[in-house]
């Protein structure tokens, strides 16, 4: 392995981590009508407070609301109605899977293909390999993909186009 590849698979671990207690989404799924609306809601706040605090009118604010939930809004707004509501706005990206895993499940599917096309050349002359030997060969050209440049991964392999 060389120096780069063990540095991403620290930074790989180091996400993980990091990333771990947010995974559980339901902690984290937006209320129906959007973050903003719910905590303005709680805050007992009326649109048109919440409106002068940023200097907009009140249709300008239920457009910014109803942006949320459609998904339309910028992160810049969003900060803004956060700042107003006396939030702070936690923006993250959580992968559905250990990044590690992401990784290796790629150079396996990868390995996979390569190996069945020349799996499948070698049944037609009748000198295919077994099924232990399959999954042999999968492992050893994954983890060789892995180990040479771990970038190269993510470069659409011919069977994918």
């Amino acid at each position: 392995m060389t120096y780069q590849d063990d540095k991403l698979t620290r930074a790989r671990k180091q996400l993980d981590q990091k990333l771990a207690p947010l995974r559980d989404q339901a902690a984290f799924v937006r209320p129906a009508k959007g973050w903003v609306r719910a905590i303005r809601d709680a805050l007992g706040m009326t649109g048109r407070q919440l409106a002068e605090r940023l200097g907009i009118k009140q249709p300008t604010l239920v457009a910014l609301e109803q942006g949320e939930v459609n998904g339309t809004i910028t992160m810049g707004r969003l900060k803004e109605l956060a700042e107003a509501l006396d939030c702070t706005l936690v923006y993250a990206l959580v992968p559905n899977r250990p990044l590690q895993q992401i990784v290796a499940d790629r150079a396996r599917h990868l390995a996979n293909l390569r190996l069945m096309r020349t799996h499948h050349s070698m049944r037609l002359e009748d000198q295919g390999l077994a099924e232990a030997d399959l999954a042999d060969e999968r492992d050893r050209l994954a983890a060789g993909l892995l180990r040479d440049n771990a970038r190269q991964i993510w470069r659409p392999d011919e069977d994918e186009k």
